[in-house]
């Protein structure tokens, strides 16, 4: 019986870290470029961004990449929001019939919701780029006079907050949902269902 405690008050504690991990800053991104031409230099910054999973979803349902926006919101948003409300009306099911197929349906959903998994190292990848530098050097002439010219670009990306947040519910969301299933399981064999 504290399988079913525990993996209720896991899924419960795994909705708190939620919001924060998809409202809170995902990752930063800031790209800037150097020019630097006979001493003098010019620097400029190319993207400073800061996204959350809901501000991505934002920007690309306004840049009109629907099919990519509404993935990672059906996947990162409404799929763990639904595991959470079939595990919170298992918990709460009188009949073990309803909480077998709640959890089953769970643990049906747990394959697709391990795209939010996926989101996660999405993001992984495009913090790998970390600190990538490019530099190249050019000549060109004016009236004679050879001019050399050095253009550099510069990445860094860095994991905010929602990061840790939106890693540490998918653990404990799944942790809490093989516990529920792990209950279920062993009331079945016990009562022979």
């Amino acid at each position: 019986m504290y399988k079913k405690h525990l993996g209720f008050a896991l899924n419960l504690l795994s909705l708190g870290l939620f919001f924060p991990g998809i409202l809170l800053t995902m990752f930063m991104l800031d790209m800037g470029m150097l020019v630097d031409l006979s001493g003098s230099s010019l620097t400029s910054t190319l993207v400073n961004k800061e996204l959350s999973i809901m501000a991505t979803i934002k920007e690309l349902w306004q840049d009109d990449r629907l099919f990519v926006a509404g993935l990672i919101f059906l996947f990162s948003v409404c799929i763990p929001l639904l595991k959470t409300l079939a595990i919170t009306l298992a918990y709460f099911a009188k009949s073990n019939s309803l909480e077998n197929f709640l959890v089953q349906l769970v643990n049906r959903i747990g394959k697709w919701s391990m795209a939010d998994v996926f989101v996660v190292a999405i993001f992984l990848a495009i913090l790998s780029t970390n600190h990538a530098d490019t530099a190249s050097t050019e000549q060109f002439s004016i009236f004679g006079f050879k001019i050399l010219f050095e253009v550099s670009t510069q990445t860094f990306s860095a994991a905010g907050p929602g990061f840790y947040y939106f890693t540490a519910y998918c653990l404990l969301s799944m942790i809490g949902t093989q516990l529920s299933a792990s209950h279920i399981s062993r009331k079945r064999v016990t009562t022979g269902l």
